[in-house]
C-alpha cells in the first residue's frame, strides 16, 4: 500500500506520544501536515471532527489535502500512537519501519511491549506522583536494555518502530533524571540517578546516546522547550 491522499497528524510538540509518530512519518518521507493541537484551549472542531476521545496524536488519512480543521469527509481517523505506527508500517512498507523479516518483526513488538507493561506505568508515577518506586522503574530499563542487541538500534543497525516508540520516553527519563526533576523524593532521586548512571546500564546509556545522535530523533525534539515544561509543570512540582 502507498500514500494515497492527505495525510494530518494532530499533535503536540510536549508529546512524546506525538513524536513517536512524526519519527516514524519523516522515516517514511511521507507527504503530511503536522497541526499543532491547543491542550489548553482544544477546539471543539477536533472532537466532533477528528477524534471522539479529544486526544492527541490523531491522523487522519485520505482524500484531499484541506484544512486541517475540516478533514475529507471520506478521511480515515486513526488514534492512538501505537495503532498509527503499524498503520504507516502497513502504509509505507519499503520505509523499513518494521524490519522486512518476521523474527525482527516480532523482536521489534516485544521491544514495545517490554516497555509498555514494564516502564511506563513506572515512568508516569515515579516522576509524576510523589510515591513513585525508583526500583520498579530501575527494573523495566532493565528488563528493555536486556533485549537490547550489542550495538546498533532495537532490533539491529536501522532504527525501526521499536525505537520510535521508546526513544521519547528514555530519552524524557534521562533529561528528568539527570536534572531532579519529577515529585519523587529527592533523596530516591539520587539513589536511582547513581544506579542508572552506574556500569548496569551500560548498553543502555550508549542506546540512548544513538537515539539523541539520531537525525530523526533531533528533528522531532525540541530539549529547551520541553526542559521548560518538565521544570515549570504543576504535575512535576514537589511540595
Amino acid at each position: 500500500m502507498v500514500q494515497n491522499g492527505q495525510i494530518t497528524l494532530y499533535s503536540s510538540p510536549y508529546s512524546p506520544f506525538s513524536q513517536r509518530n512524526q519519527i516514524a512519518l519523516k522515516q517514511a518521507k511521507a507527504d503530511y501536515t503536522d497541526y499543532v493541537v491547543d491542550l489548553s484551549a482544544k477546539p471543539a472542531w477536533f472532537t466532533e471532527k477528528v477524534n471522539p476521545v479529544g486526544k492527541i496524536p490523531a491522523l487522519t488519512y485520505g482524500g484531499p489535502k484541506s484544512a486541517p480543521e475540516n478533514p475529507p469527509p471520506e478521511a480515515a481517523k486513526i488514534n492512538e500512537s501505537l495503532v498509527i505506527l503499524e498503520f504507516l508500517a502497513d502504509l509505507f512498507p519499503e520505509a523499513g519501519l518494521l524490519p522486512a523479516d518476521p523474527v525482527l518483526r516480532a523482536q521489534a513488538r516485544l521491544f514495545i511491549n517490554v516497555f509498555e507493561t514494564k516502564i511506563f506505568e513506572p515512568f508516569r508515577s515515579f516522576f509524576f506522583t510523589p510515591d513513585g518506586s525508583g526500583t520498579a522503574l530501575l527494573e523495566g530499563l532493565e528488563a528493555l536494555q536486556a533485549r537490547l542487541p550489542p550495538s546498533g538500534f532495537a532490533v539491529g543497525e536501522h532504527w525501526t518502530n521499536a525505537d520510535s516508540a521508546v526513544a521519547p520516553f528514555l530519552v524524557r527519563i534521562d533529561l528528568m533524571l539527570k536534572n531532579d526533576i519529577g515529585k519523587y523524593p529527592q533523596s530516591e532521586g539520587v539513589k536511582v540517578l547513581e544506579i542508572y548512571q552506574g556500569p548496569k546500564f551500560t548498553r543502555l546509556a550508549k542506546y540512548i546516546e544513538d537515539i539523541k545522535a539520531s537525525p530523526l530523533f533531533k528533528d522531532t525534539f525540541d530539549e529547551e522547550t520541553n526542559m521548560k515544561l518538565f521544570k515549570n509543570h504543576p504535575y512535576t512540582q514537589r511540595k
